[in-house]
């Protein structure tokens, strides 16, 4: 009798195929993704318990919000549950308006509008469709679905603050003197940067700091004179590597294993910046969106595995970098898929 196999290596194909559209749910880790929305900011969080969350949304142009929406399919997911704008410049807010008519978006997080806004989104913004809407206050959690598994590691968003307000110290909260001694001020920002979300993402033992754009005078209320954040594994450079952030205070107090720029080709990555992060002890692994493709580029960027879009404008691919926790929280894998590029960090 003749039977009609499938050949093996279709099976093989079949499944590693499912497998990776399946993404973050279905193996249980949480997956991040920092969309390359060339300089600006869209880091997109898919949750073990098959949830999303966009920390920003790129710039108003079609281009980004397109970038946004194939990654949340090439995901696996089909709506955006909870989007976070940390602040109201274009390069954050930007893609929101269009992404909503795109995509189902379920709640938006942001500061609202306030007295004295340093700048405006516009009504466009401030109408576009969501589910829910939610103006956040230093301390609130997001209300994120966990496994039903005892023994799954619990996820959680913590805002530490907006709008230039923060949390009160913890009461375990350890005092920073000694890197504190060594504070210095610059210009005052008074653009809405200063207003920016700052939050940490929890998953068992394993942490991630996300400020969007705060600014280097604000960034030093977090860690002076007390660490209102405790230590990180992973650490959002601030503001794409501009020198207008990215204190080294924080640095010094977060000690960050893994830093990720989502910088531009010829945005971020300013020498000051990059020199902080090279000298920053805890720091094993630099990760850049672009190369930094200005005259000071040479000096100003990391090997080339680390880097996800080494192009020119013109040739720019819109890669992504891609980070996920481990179900147990214990250690975590940064890779650039289009590269193979692939490591694992244990959880500190």
């Amino acid at each position: 009798m003749t039977r009609n196999l499938t050949p093996v290596w279709l099976v093989l194909a079949h499944w590693c195929f499912a497998a990776a559209a399946l993404a973050g749910p279905a193996d249980k880790r949480l997956d991040i993704y920092w969309i390359d929305v060339e300089g600006g900011a869209a880091t997109l969080l898919v949750t073990p318990a098959g949830e999303t969350v966009l920390i920003d949304s790129g710039n108003p142009q079609r281009r980004d919000a397109d970038r946004v929406l194939k990654m949340v399919g090439d995901a696996g997911m089909k709506q955006i549950d909870h989007l976070i704008i940390t602040h109201y410049h274009g390069d954050h807010f930007g893609g929101a308006t269009l992404l909503a008519s795109l995509i189902p978006i379920r709640n938006l997080y942001d500061n609202g509008q306030f007295d004295n806004m340093p700048d405006n989104p516009g009504k466009a913004y401030f109408d576009l469709k969501a589910d829910a809407k939610h103006v956040v206050k230093p301390g609130d959690l997001l209300p994120l679905k966990q496994l039903e598994e005892s023994s799954a590691s619990q996820l959680s968003l913590r805002f530490l603050g907006g709008k230039q307000k923060f949390i009160d110290p913890p009461a375990d909260a350890a005092d920073n003197a000694t890197v504190c001694a060594a504070s210095r001020a610059k210009e005052r920002d008074g653009s809405d940067n200063a207003n920016s979300l700052v939050m940490v993402v929890t998953f068992g033992g394993w942490r991630f700091f996300d400020a969007g754009d705060l600014t280097w005078n604000q960034e030093a209320r977090l860690v002076c004179p007390k660490n209102l954040v405790g230590q990180v594994d992973v650490y959002q450079v601030t503001h794409h590597g501009l020198d207008s952030s990215n204190n080294p205070l924080v640095l010094q107090t977060l000690e960050p294993r893994v830093a990720i720029m989502n910088n531009g080709m010829r945005k971020g990555c300013l020498p000051e910046v990059f020199a902080n992060l090279k000298e920053t002890k805890s720091l094993e692994a630099i990760y850049q969106v672009h190369k930094n493709l200005r005259d000071d580029g040479a000096a100003n960027n990391v090997a080339d595995d680390y880097i996800a879009n080494k192009e020119p404008e013109s040739a720019c691919k819109g890669n992504y970098i891609k980070l996920s926790v481990a179900p147990d929280g214990k250690s975590y894998t940064v890779s650039i898929p289009t590269n193979g590029h692939e490591r694992i960090f244990e959880t500190r």
